[in-house]
């Protein structure tokens, strides 16, 4: 059974910047497309970054130029580096395989890390 573990998540100040780390147990990731996706309340989940496993990666619109989506294959491990961080970015992060052509989530969902931007 896969387990994902997402941290990193915590109150910084607008402007600031955060680095999530997903950790992928009970199965290689190797080979799956991989992504964050966030979520606040009353709005649907939404995709915000996928990487391939040739580390191509796709960022939505308005994190573009902040975001930045890695993985080490290597250990299990997907990363998500945040830098000039808005209020409109604060929402629980997960991180799951994403589906190649629907975007949608392979795997049962981690607990999530919350990320609030405030000051």
């Amino acid at each position: 059974q896969v387990q994902l573990v997402e941290s990193g998540g915590a109150l910084v100040q607008p402007g600031g910047s955060l680095r999530l780390s997903c950790v992928v147990s009970g199965r290689p990731f190797r080979g799956y497309n991989m992504g964050w996706y966030r979520q606040t309340p009353g709005k649907e989940r939404e995709l915000v970054a996928r990487i391939g496993n040739s580390g191509t990666a796709i960022l939505l619109d308005s994190v573009k130029g902040r975001f930045t989506i890695s993985r080490d294959n290597a250990e299990n491990t997907v990363y998500l580096q945040m830098n000039s961080l808005k209020a409109e970015d604060t929402a629980v992060y997960y991180c799951n395989a994403v589906g190649p052509l629907t975007n949608k989530p392979l795997w049962s969902w981690g607990q999530g890390t919350q990320v609030t931007v405030s000051s």
